[in-house]
């Protein structure tokens, strides 16, 4: 029974360390104009949210305690809010008035062809 516990513990380690690792990769290499425009906090921001999560897994190597689920519960807003948002910016130039007319075609659900 102990040994399954301990198996099951280094599961839930493993995965949670897996999971803040990747919120804070992922925070570092997206663009910092993609978090302000759309309304989220700033790169830094996140950055260091999702980088401290991973250092207090790592430290605690339980996320099962009083720091450590705040810790996965970032790394999940990051990846489940943050991400899709910043993720669903087409890449260019912040202002270049062509990115800006195609993403609006996009969201308003036009292509280019129909406003012929």
């Amino acid at each position: 029974m102990v040994m399954v516990q301990g198996l099951l513990l280094l599961v839930l380690y493993l995965g949670a360390q897996g999971l803040t690792l990747w919120a804070f990769v992922d925070a570092l290499i997206r663009p910092a104009a993609g978090f302000v425009a759309t309304g989220k906090l700033t790169k830094p921001a996140w950055a260091a949210i999702t980088g401290v999560s991973a250092l207090v897994i790592f430290w605690l190597q339980n996320p099962m305690t009083l720091f450590g689920l705040p810790a996965v519960i970032a790394a999940i807003v990051y990846l489940v809010d943050v991400r899709p948002a910043v993720r669903g910016l087409p890449r260019g130039t912040p202002g270049d008035p062509l990115l800006l007319s195609a993403s609006v075609r996009q969201s308003a659900g036009m292509n280019s062809h129909s406003s012929r």
